[in-house]
C-alpha cells in the first residue's frame, strides 16, 4: 500500500525533486515509482497524464537511467505521441518535454532516431499548426530543435528543420524599411524560440550550409532588434553574436557591410534609457547587449565559469553558451548532474570521459537538507548583523550633526 500511495499522486515526485532520489530511494524505489508513473500516462484524467510525464521528465533530468529507458523506449515513446496527438496545451509541453529529456538520456543513435522518426513529424506538425496554443508551439519548436541537435542522422531532415524553423520566425522580420520598429504579437514567443532552435542547430551544420544560411539571414535579423519584445531582442543579438563567430571561424577576414549601423543599434540597447521600459528589463538588455557588441566589434567573448561537482567548465564561446542554456532549459536544475555523468553532453562539451567520484568524495561534497538550513540560517544572521551595525553607525553620524 505504501508503495501505491508513492506514485498514485504523480505530483509528488516532482515537489520531491532529486534530492529524495540520492538520499531517499534505492534504485528499485524509484524505477518501481516510475512504471507507476507511465502507467499512469494512459489515465482518463488529463491532469494525472500531464503530472506524470512531468514526473518521469523530473527523473530522468536528476539521474542517468539509460538502461531503464532502453528497455521501455517503444513504451514511453507511445506514451508521449498520444499525449501529443490528444492532449490539450499543457499535456502537449510536458509531452515535448519529456521527449528532449529522453533524446538526452540516449544519445545520438539509434534509439534517439527512432524516437525522433515518430515523434519529430508531431512537435512539427503543433508548431506550424495555427490553431494549437502558443505555448504549445512554442516549447514544440524548442524540443524539436534539441532532440533534432541530438538524433538528425540525415543531412537533408536538418535542412527540412531549418527551413520549417525559418518559415516561423522570419513572420517577424521587419517588412517595411521605413517602420519605425516591430511590433510584438501573441506569437512572439514561438519565433524566438524557433530562432533558437535554428541557431542551434546551425552550429553542426556542414561550412557550405552554414554560409548559404548566412547570406539569406544576416543582413535581415538585425531588423529584430527594433522589436518591443525585450526577449526577442535579446535572442537576436545573441543570435548575432553567434553567426559573427561562425562566420569568422570561417574567414578570418569576413566583412560585414552594414558594420556601422548594425554597432549604432547594438551600442543604443547597450545603454538604452528609454524611460516607457521596466528596469529590470533594461538592466537585462544592457548586460546582454554590451557582451554582444564586445563581439561585433573586437571578437571578444566573456568567459564565464560553470561548476559541477569537482569539475568546472569554462564557457568561452558564443556556440558554447548557446549550446549550454538550451540544455539548461530543457533540464533546469539536473544540468549539472547531467554535466557529471551523461557521456553525449560531456562530448558536447569536450569535458572527457566521466570522472569517477569515490564515496568519500561523494560525502564531502553532499550536503544535507539540514545542514543547509543552519548554514543559510547563519549567513541570514550574519547579514542581519551587518546591517544593525550600519545602521547605528549612521544614527551616531546623523547625531553628531
Amino acid at each position: 500500500m505504501s508503495h501505491c500511495s508513492g506514485y498514485s499522486d504523480p505530483s509528488s515526485f516532482a515537489e520531491d525533486g532529486p534530492e529524495v532520489l540520492d538520499e531517499e530511494g534505492t534504485q528499485e524505489d524509484l524505477e518501481y515509482k516510475l512504471k507507476g508513473l507511465i502507467d499512469l500516462t494512459l489515465d482518463k484524467s488529463a491532469k494525472t497524464r500531464q503530472a506524470a510525464l512531468e514526473g518521469i521528465k523530473n527523473a530522468l533530468a536528476s539521474k542517468m537511467l539509460y538502461e531503464f529507458i532502453l528497455e521501455r523506449r517503444m513504451t514511453l515513446t507511445d506514451s508521449v505521441e498520444r499525449c501529443l496527438k490528444k492532449g490539450k496545451s499543457d499535456e502537449q509541453r510536458a509531452a515535448a518535454v519529456l521527449a528532449s529529456v529522453l533524446c538526452v538520456q540516449l544519445g545520438p543513435g539509434i534509439e534517439s532516431e527512432e524516437i525522433l522518426k515518430t515523434l519529430g513529424p508531431i512537435l512539427k506538425k503543433i508548431m506550424c499548426d495555427g490553431t494549437a496554443s502558443v505555448q504549445a508551439r512554442q516549447t514544440c519548436a524548442t524540443c524539436f530543435g534539441v532532440c533534432s541537435f541530438i538524433a538528425t542522422d540525415d543531412i537533408t531532415e536538418l535542412y527540412s528543420t531549418l527551413d520549417c524553423l525559418e518559415n516561423i520566425f522570419t513572420k517577424s522580420y521587419l517588412k517595411d524599411k521605413d517602420s519605425n520598429g516591430i511590433c510584438s504579437t501573441p506569437s512572439t514567443v514561438l519565433h524566438i524560440s524557433s530562432l533558437l532552435s535554428w541557431t542551434l542547430l546551425l552550429t553542426i551544420c556542414p561550412i557550405s550550409e552554414v554560409k548559404k544560411r548566412l547570406e539569406m539571414h544576416f543582413h535581415k535579423l538585425p531588423s529584430l532588434l527594433s522589436c518591443d519584445d525585450v526577449n526577442m531582442r535579446i535572442a537576436a543579438g545573441e543570435s548575432l553574436a553567434l553567426l559573427f563567430e561562425l562566420a569568422r571561424e570561417m574567414e578570418t577576414d569576413f566583412f560585414y557591410e552594414d558594420i556601422e549601423s548594425l554597432t549604432q543599434m547594438l551600442r543604443a540597447l547597450a545603454t538604452d534609457g528609454n524611460k516607457h521600459r521596466a528596469k529590470v528589463d533594461k538592466r537585462k538588455q544592457r548586460s546582454v547587449f554590451r557582451d554582444v557588441l564586445r563581439a561585433v566589434e573586437e571578437r571578444d567573448f566573456p568567459t564565464e565559469t560553470v561548476k559541477f561537482g569537482p569539475e568546472r567548465m569554462y564557457i568561452d564561446t558564443w556556440v558554447k553558451k548557446h549550446t549550454y542554456d538550451t540544455f539548461k532549459e530543457i533540464l533546469g536544475s539536473g544540468m549539472q548532474y547531467h554535466l557529471q555523468s551523461n557521456e553525449f553532453l560531456r562530448n558536447v562539451f569536450e569535458l572527457g570521459p566521466p570522472v569517477m567520484l569515490d564515496a568519500a568524495m561523494l560525502k564531502t561534497m553532499k550536503i544535507s537538507r539540514f545542514e543547509r538550513h543552519l548554514y543559510n540560517s547563519a549567513a541570514f544572521k550574519a547579514r542581519t548583523k551587518a546591517r544593525s551595525k550600519c545602521r547605528d553607525k549612521r544614527a551616531d553620524v546623523g547625531e553628531v550633526f
